[in-house]
């Protein structure tokens, strides 16, 4: 499945952005889908997951109730929204299908990643 991210940019401290993942070429609705991100200098680090049909979800410590993860598959898309943004959330943000932990191996198809920048 081919996968790609957008709706990165500049946010505020306190503020919001919703990221998208949209999916062509595979069934998408067949795949767990989750986010990882890049900052500057470090590794990559697992965000959250979501299942094929979004019943459950996995979310890492770090942006538990902040960001919400959602998917509609009718349109073949995984949405991220990020609330309360903090200066430390500033990554690119890739999406990835394929897998539901938090190990990027488990994952088979990754989108190009969309840079997010908060500034404080």
């Amino acid at each position: 499945v081919q996968l790609q991210a957008s709706g990165g940019g500049l946010g505020q401290a306190g503020g919001s952005l919703r990221l998208s993942c949209a999916s062509s070429g595979g069934t998408f609705s067949r795949y767990p889908v989750g986010w990882f991100r890049q900052a500057p200098g470090k590794e990559r680090d697992f965000v959250v997951s979501i299942s094929y049909n979004g019943a459950t979800t996995n979310y890492a410590d770090s942006v538990k109730g902040r960001f919400t993860i959602s998917r509609d598959n009718a349109k073949n898309t995984v949405h991220l929204l990020m609330n309360n943004l903090k200066p430390e959330d500033t990554a690119v943000y890739y999406c990835a299908a394929g897998g539901y932990s938090s190990r990027q191996y488990d994952y088979d198809s990754w989108g190009q990643g969309t840079l997010v920048t908060v500034s404080s």
